[in-house]
Order: structure tokens, then sequence, then C-alpha cells
């Protein structure tokens, strides 16, 4: 056996934790074991923007598939009516045990029977697991005894005594609700092995911060960031241009739950600088955007709308300080409050003269209007206090910056949020900063290091920095979050002329129904083209007027399907979850979900309609996969430590 030192030294360190041949023998043969399972199955999501409601639904309900599992294994011993409620015990036992056996005769019975039913449908489920990953999902009560009935044969005469003794007793001490909903729990676990969200959490519905929660408590997950996210992480951070992005946004839509509910940030130093500043100003196009009529009285919509003008107008003088700061950003066509021509009531925009439909300003300088007024620093400096210190907020983004990236290979797969920035004759941008010129790719690898360092450096230059570049992200032309020339705020607000409100998609998305684009994006990444595809989000699928997600002949697939409420008029169904199992990739196209008080008295699921994509015709085993490639390396290792045992090179403890 050849080998040098360090590799040796290596060895003797393996053989700490493997320190007799029998014992490297044995991981061996497990390892080897566990290559040749299944691959456990994939779920993608993207832009669930605040919908928690139908995100924690389709997580309960495994997009769907738990109720395939309940049909395909109980299809000729359950009527339809017994399948739904199963389902909808197994989604929220909690919450359904109550309404099942307040009126039943003979619970013990039905104990038993439901009981019997849980553990065929998780045994199913199971199968593809090996042993030690499902004990790590067992609930610690019961642990003990779910693997026993997980892994006995009841059929066994000689068994089934000990199998029946098990329920008898779990009923007789009073414990099966308790054991019904542990069982229930594990199901929803391994019904999803891993989980992908391709980005935008934040912003829209009401309930980013529960959706968070729920992750951070998840088994098994990864964030691809989104310009959403990055917005609100660049807040947490300190950045103020996020922070005043993110507050600005939440009340344009009506969206103060997660601000203030969630996060318990007071809005208070920002309402009453708009009740001082802006008391008298009708501000009309700043009216919030309200989907329920009736939610509001009229005074609390006309405080939203004044601090909304307060906000903007404080949100144009940090994007300009920040543009100011980076001309490497290339975006002074975003300078426009120092363009203003107040005595005429116009705007000066590229050559082209625009009357404004608001012209007043007191609290900008026209002299330096990039400056904020001793006013509407104390502001700033009191919210972004809230936001940097905001214990909830903080956890968030930690475990953002922890599961979280720009982009993220997997499983031979490419996964992002928006695009690749593309010049209009196809070929990749390329992007400046410090005098070097960075090709997409690299420049994904630099944004998502700046991001980090926005949040975790020490060195004041080096945290303004990172801060900056995420604020680039959210809304820079060439931000690969963004995907846009421009954000258009200013032109939104003060200018009626719909022509400069137009903000131009970048011309990848001319591309994307071309398969060379993808290939060569695939390759860029060290992606074979003829197996991966590209995973993505951001722009809603307009199913309604005949748009597929599925694109570039297969090599790309665009899941934002419209989780959010807002974005179902443009796509006609209520989100997409892209799922890859053993047997290649399926993708759920999911209705509208009612609400969870529906789910749980009437047993309402949502109705997800499942496309086969890809059919392998060889099942994908572990070995295939990133992990199987980790444990084949586990493998060599073991088998040089078992070869240098045998040849003496490392004695047996």
């Amino acid at each position: 056996m050849d080998i040098d030192e360090r590799e040796l030294d290596y060895l003797r360190l393996l053989a700490q934790q493997y320190p007799t041949i029998r014992a490297a023998s044995t991981e061996i043969i497990n390892l080897n074991a566990i290559l040749n399972l299944p691959k456990g199955t994939e779920h993608f999501l993207t832009d669930i923007h605040g919908e928690h409601e139908a995100f924690l639904h389709v997580l309960k309900n495994g997009s769907g598939s738990i109720k395939r599992k309940i049909e395909e294994i109980f299809a000729n011993s359950l009527v339809d009516s017994e399948k739904r409620s199963l389902a909808s015990l197994i989604y929220y036992p909690e919450q359904r045990l109550p309404l099942i056996t307040k009126n039943l005769e003979n619970k013990e019975e039905w104990y038993r029977i439901t009981l019997f039913r849980l553990i065929k449908l998780c045994r199913v489920i199971s199968s593809k697991y090996t042993r030690a990953r499902v004990r790590k999902a067992l609930p610690d009560d019961f642990a003990y005894i779910i693997e026993e009935l997980l892994h006995e044969q009841e059929s066994i005469g000689n068994r089934q005594e000990y199998y029946n003794a098990i329920i008898d007793t779990i009923i007789a001490i009073g414990r099966a609700e308790a054991f019904i909903i542990a069982m229930a729990e594990l199901v929803q676990k391994l019904a999803i092995a891993h989980l992908h969200i391709i980005g935008d959490v934040y912003d829209r519905g009401p309930g980013a911060h529960i959706i968070l929660d729920t992750l951070m408590n998840y088994h098994s997950v990864d964030v691809q960031w989104g310009n959403h996210d990055i917005v609100w992480m660049g807040a947490a951070a300190g950045s103020e241009a996020c922070m005043a992005s993110v507050i600005r946004i939440s009340l344009r839509y009506t969206n103060m739950e997660t601000l203030e509910e969630g996060y318990g940030i007071s809005m208070l130093p920002l309402a009453t600088f708009a009740i001082q500043t802006y008391a008298d100003d009708p501000c009309l196009q700043f009216a919030p955007k309200i989907s329920e009529e009736g939610v509001y009285t009229q005074n609390e919509i006309r405080l939203m709308t004044i601090m909304q003008k307060a906000i903007a107008v404080i949100q144009l003088k940090l994007e300009g300080q920040v543009i100011r700061r980076h001309p490497e950003f290339e975006m002074d066509d975003r300078l426009l409050l120092d363009k203003i021509d107040c005595a005429n009531g116009n705007i000066d925009l590229n050559g082209k003269v625009y009357p404004l439909n608001d012209t007043n300003f007191p609290t900008v300088d026209p002299k330096d209007p990039y400056r904020l007024t001793e006013q509407e620093r104390a502001v700033v400096d009191r919210l972004k206090l809230s936001f940097t210190h905001n214990e909830h907020l903080q956890k968030h983004v930690r475990f953002l910056y922890s599961k979280g990236s720009m982009y993220l290979v997997y499983n031979g797969n490419l996964l992002f949020h928006g695009c690749l920035i593309m010049n209009p004759d196809g070929t990749f941008a390329t992007y400046k900063s410090d005098g070097v010129e960075y090709s997409m790719k690299d420049f994904m690898d630099r944004v998502e290091r700046l991001a980090r360092q926005g949040y975790f450096a020490t060195d004041p230059d080096q945290k303004q920095a990172g801060l900056d570049y995420m604020w680039y992200l959210w809304s820079g032309p060439k931000s690969p979050l963004y995907g846009k020339d421009k954000m258009a705020t200013f032109e939104r607000y003060f200018i009626d002329d719909i022509t400069p409100h137009k903000e131009t998609m970048n011309s990848s998305f001319d591309f994307r129904e071309q398969e060379k684009t993808s290939r060569r994006i695939l390759e860029a990444f060290g992606l074979n083209p003829d197996t991966a595809h590209i995973i993505n989000g951001h722009v809603p699928v307009k199913v309604k007027k005949g748009e597929s997600p599925v694109k570039a002949n297969g090599k790309m697939l665009a899941i934002d399907g419209g989780f959010a409420s807002v974005y179902r008029g443009q796509t006609g169904i209520a989100g997409y979850t892209l799922i890859f199992n053993s047997y290649g990739l399926l993708l759920a196209a999911h209705n509208p979900f009612q609400s969870t008080q529906k789910a749980i008295e009437e047993s309402m699921d949502i109705h997800s309609r499942t496309e086969i994509l890809e059919r392998n015709l060889i099942r994908i085993r572990v070995k295939d996969t990133d992990q199987g490639k980790i444990i084949q390396r586990r493998i060599d290792e073991l088998t040089s430590l078992l070869q240098a045992y045998r040849e003496g090179l490392i004695k047996e403890s």
C-alpha cells in the first residue's frame, strides 16, 4: 500500500472513530447499503411572499403526496370520505382529534383502526430511509414503540399477539391521541426528505415571520435568496436604504402585520413625523392598495397614506446617497430629486420633460436634495435601532445566512431565484467592481460574499460596502435577483404619464425558451447540460394565458405559480411545487387554499394537479446524489483504513 505520511496521519485519526477491522468493515457494509436506497424526495417552492396558511398546508400535505399515498394504499378498503378524513387528521392531528372523537360511541375501536392505518401508511413512506434516518425523525416519547411497530411483521402468527399488545396498551393507558399525533407528524416529516425555497419568503402576504419560524425548525432545508429576502436582510443588517424600502412596501400594500405584529417594530417615529410634515398634503398618489374593503378605517388609511409619502421621500434620499458612493453601480439615472423643477411643476428625464402630479417636497433642499433633515435623520436612526436590535428578526436573518445563498448546485440541478444577466445579443453580461471585471457567475459569488460582509463585518468601511451591495441586489440594473433595468419608484408616484413607469426586463428573459442558452448556463456552473436543470422563480408564469413553466425543452423550470394572492390574477393558479423523487420530476399545480379553518373543520384539502415532467427508466439511488458522493468518499477512506490495518501500518485498539 503506497501511502504518504500525511495520509497516514488522517487514517490514524479515522482509526479513533473505527478502532478495529470489524468496526471499519461494519461501517463499509452499512454505507454501501445506504448507497442503494432510493434517493429522498426533494420539494422545490418559490415566491411564497408571506402566504403562510397555504405554505404551511402544502408542507403538511407533502404537496399532495400524502393524499396520493393514501389513495394507493387504501384504494379498495376506504371510501373517499374516509380517505379525506385520514388525510386531514395527518395534516392537523391536534385540531382534528377533538372534532372526530367528540361524538364517537366506541373511541377505543376508532383509535385501534386509526393507529393500524397510520402505521401501515408510515411503513410505506419510511421504506426508502435507513432505520437510523427514521430514528432521528421519531419523537422522544414514542421512539422505541414506533420503531417496533414500523419494523414488526404482524402477519407472522407468533408475533401477532406482541403487535396487538402494543396497540392495546397504548389505548388502555390513555395515550392513543398523543400517539396518533406523533404518527401524523412523522408521516409529514418523512413525506419530504429535503425542501428547497427558491427565494422571496417576504412581502405581499402577512405571515413571512410565521413561514421563517417553520423553516427554522424544519428537518432539512436550504434557501436561495430572492430580491424580497435580500432587502429584508439588508434592513436587519443596518442598510438604511433597504429599511426604507421594506417600510414603504409594507405601507403601500397594507401589509404591516409582519413588521408590527410579527417583529413588534413600532412605526410611531415615522407616524409622528408624517403627521407633523404632511398633515395638510392630500398625498393622493400614496393611497395604500387595499385588498379588502372595510378592513381599515378612513383615519387609518389616511395615516398610512402620509406615512408612505414620508418614507418614500426618505428612501429616495438614502438611495441617492448609496448611488453617489458607488459610481460602479452605473445608476446615475436614478438620481432624480436634483432634477425636480418645483417652480414649473415638472422634471427633466433624459431630455424629456414630464409634468409632476405633486410638487410638495418640504424636506428636500434644492441645494442638497439627498441630505436628510434633522427630523428625518432622527426617524431613520430610531427605526434602524429597532431593526438591528430586534431579536426575532435577527434570528430569521441569521437563518437566511446560514441556510441561504445566491445560488445552489444540488443533486445535478442549478437553483437560483431570478436570472443571469445577459446582453441583448444573448451573451453573458460582465460586471466591474474595484477595477476587476467579473463574469456573471463570479459576480454572484462576489456579491454573496459582500452580502455576508454587510451583516458580519466589524470594519465600518467593509460593512458599509456590503450593505450598499445588498441594496444593489434589491434594485440594481445588473442584479441577478432583480433582473430589470430600473426600479421606477419616483416615476410611479410622481408622474402620471405611464411612459417612464416601464421597468424593462433583462434580455435573459427573452432567451428563456432557447435550450442552447440554458445549456450554456449549466455548463458555466460546471453541470452536465444533458441531465441537469435550471430551477428558478421570480416571474409569475401566466398559466391562464397558456404560458408553461417548462422552458428550453425542459432544461429550465420556472416555478413561480402565484403563491401570493396578488399574483393569482396573472397566473390563474395558486402556486407550484416541483417534486424530484427517485422516479423523476413531477410538477404539482395548486388551486387556491380556502383556509386552515376549512381544512380542519371540513377536511378541505388543496386540489393539486400533478404532471410528470421526466420519468427515469432506472430508479435514482442515493449513490447518484451529492450525499452519495460524500458517502462514497467515506467508503474509500474506510477501505484505505481497512487495508492499513491488514498491512500492519496501523494497530487495532
